[in-house]
């Protein structure tokens, strides 16, 4: 079953255009990996996927229909069917981890009670959600990333370069994290460099200049 597909999309910038007619087709309960170096235009074509940014040209369709421009409309899609995992956790330091969890549901959305605290259980950091960002490893701070992408169970997770700031043994841990979520059910789409990474997807593909090759 295709969840989104990205039909012809260009994005264009006065300098450059970042991405040159891209058709994608990504697929339910996928792992699917995006590999490219810098400038390559992954992290172009991930916020555009995620709906962050809007194509120049080119049509964008989610669960069979064309994604609206308006940002209001595309942030309500966004919370019902996404959720985003990111190189630099993007943890809010003065609030807990468990607040960090909960953070989607602020802006859409609702979590049954006790969701966080059974997905932070799943993810082997219950017992340090009541902590702060600055109190956790960088691989607790990556699971509990993971968890704020899942409370409110999304169709599709995002992750770009979530291994990035991790050392190899805690990336091999968040890489399994995230091929256990698409045999799960869920749809992974990872923005990598790393060609290791390629052995955890079902599909992968290659960018180099705005193109995938």
């Amino acid at each position: 079953m295709i969840i989104e597909e990205l039909d012809n999309v260009y994005k264009m910038y006065p300098l450059t255009t970042a991405l040159n007619d891209i058709s994608l087709k990504i697929r339910s309960k996928e792992l699917l990996l995006i590999m490219g170096q810098s400038g390559s235009g992954k992290s172009t074509l991930l916020n555009m996927a995620g709906l962050l940014d809007i194509p120049t040209k080119g049509k964008v369709k989610l669960m069979g229909k064309s994604v609206p421009k308006k940002e209001a409309k595309r942030a309500k899609l966004r919370s019902e069917f996404m959720g985003f995992i990111f190189q630099d956790f993007g943890l809010i330091p003065s609030i807990t981890a468990k607040d960090n969890i909960l953070l989607p549901t602020l802006f859409g959305g609702s979590a049954p009670e006790g969701r966080a605290d059974k997905i932070a259980d799943t993810l082997g950091i219950k017992k340090r959600i009541h902590h702060y960002p600055n109190q956790l490893s960088g691989g607790e701070k990556q699971r509990v990333a993971i968890a704020r992408s899942l409370i409110n169970d999304p169709k599709i997770i995002f992750a770009d370069e979530p291994t990035g700031n991790l050392d190899s043994k805690t990336g091999e841990v968040v890489m399994n994290l995230l091929r256990g979520l698409a045999d799960s059910g869920k749809t992974v789409v990872i923005v990598s460099h790393n060609p290791e990474h390629e052995s955890y997807a079902d599909n992968v593909i290659n960018m180099k200049d705005g193109k995938i090759i």
